[in-house]
């Protein structure tokens, strides 16, 4: 077992009961004080600040460059490789124990190390240089073909046979709390006429996670499905905003474009590996039997609860549409990592690979507003009497994400958005 998982462990920090981080989780993330960025961990409701437990010397034993705690974005520390990132893990959850007093007892280093969550802004965890998305919950590409293509032909001839994914936009993915401007774009809402342009009105959302590499092999090298965990930093909660109207018109013959690049939204604390080593589970059997490239040994996939809820602007309840679970995925997020370096293409230090929409068997369990309301012939009432084929203006999302297993509790906090009304532009 990981030393910082033993479920034993308690801290001297307090823990609300529910809370999505005890000192066995100890995440990674980007905060703000004072205007000044810092690398951080939360422990309860408190948010430690890892470059001033740095500059106090606590970290002198591990040999590390230190500085990188300072840094605004965590890709410096993520080169440094998993040894150092387990090894940085081990020490905050021993320095936080309640069965250790030496930072306990020195109340100025305290006061100048943790802070109320409330008192800090969290930023952009990590600077993305390259995103991917895949395609991976069986479920949702059979949902989806269905609807398109009929029941029949609902998965293309290679989904069972490779990971499928896309290159997607990295400028445009931000951080819980940021709003989404409806996008603009062409679509054919009739088939027997042209294209119009206009506001999407099929604006949706995907429930995903989303994955931040460490730094990878040189180019022309491959990750293996048995190395992949040592080349993963952490998770993250993804929304994968989605505009049906717009991607259902220009995705022929190359896929996605203009109706997914406008926004992508992550949750600011990346969930280690390691935090989420003890909730390992089977992977769903596979169908057919893969090339020995994407074949694996033991548990890959994650027993990971997930859940999303909409909030209107007329009430302020939270209407959940959504509970999946990331276990469901039936291609795991090691065999996409392995089949996207297969060719021998390079990944660094945070870049971004993202799920695909995480879908289960039962209609509660679909992962987007395009299966819920199964293209709009099943709307979802709302609290307020309204009811959502799509979404609206001024709804505002919010998903959530949590293991547990043996009274531990690893969750990932909420991302969450509203979506504000397309701009105006002279066209």
């Amino acid at each position: 077992m990981i030393k910082a998982n033993d479920p034993s462990l308690e801290s001297w920090i307090h823990i609300p009961s529910g809370c999505d981080f005890p000192i066995q989780n100890i995440p990674f993330g980007i905060a703000k004080a004072n205007g000044k960025p810092f690398v951080a961990s939360i422990i309860g409701e408190q948010v430690i600040d890892l470059n001033a437990l740095a500059s106090l010397g606590y970290f002198d034993d591990l040999k590390l460059d230190s500085t990188v705690f300072g840094k605004s974005v965590l890709n410096d520390f993520i080169k440094l490789g998993k040894p150092i990132w387990r090894a940085v893990r081990n020490k905050i959850s021993d320095l936080f124990n309640a069965k250790n007093d030496a930072l306990k007892s020195n109340a100025e280093a305290v006061k100048q190390i943790l802070i109320p969550v409330r008192e800090v802004e969290m930023q952009m965890p990590v600077f993305i240089g390259d995103y991917t998305d895949f395609y991976a919950s069986k479920e949702h590409a059979t949902n989806v073909g269905t609807m398109f293509r009929g029941a029949e032909n609902a998965l293309m001839p290679n989904w069972l046979h490779l990971p499928v994914g896309y290159h997607g936009r990295a400028s445009s993915i931000f951080v819980s709390g940021n709003p989404v401007i409806r996008p603009q774009g062409q679509m054919r809402p009739n088939p027997n006429e042209g294209p119009v342009f206009g506001p999407s009105k099929l604006l949706d959302f995907e429930m995903e996670i989303g994955y931040i590499t460490g730094q990878g092999k040189p180019l022309g090298d491959r990750i293996s499905t048995a190395e992949a965990d040592d080349y993963l930093f952490g998770l993250v909660l993804f929304n994968d905003w989605s505009a049906r109207d717009i991607q259902g018109w220009e995705y022929v013959p190359l896929g996605p474009f203009l109706g997914k690049n406008f926004a992508s939204t992550i949750s600011p604390w990346i969930v280690t590996l390691d935090a989420l080593e003890p909730f390992k589970t089977p992977a769903p059997k596979a169908e057919v039997e893969v090339l020995p490239y994407l074949q694996y040994k033991g548990d890959q996939s994650l027993d990971i609860n997930l859940e999303v809820s909409i909030k209107t602007t007329q009430s302020e309840d939270e209407n959940v549409v959504c509970k999946t679970n990331f276990k469901y995925m039936y291609w795991t997020m090691q065999q996409q990592l392995a089949h996207h370096t297969v060719n021998g293409c390079n990944i660094n230090a945070g870049d971004m690979l993202a799920s695909g929409t995480i879908s289960g068997s039962t209609p509660d369990a679909y992962g987007s507003m395009l299966e819920l309301s199964w293209r709009g012939a099943k709307p979802l009432p709302m609290s307020d009497g309204t009811e959502r084929k799509f979404l609206q203006d001024g709804d505002t999302v919010k998903m959530t994400g949590f293991a547990e297993k043996n009274g531990v509790r690893i969750g990932f906090g909420k991302v969450e958005s509203e979506i504000l009304p397309a701009k105006e532009f002279i066209v």
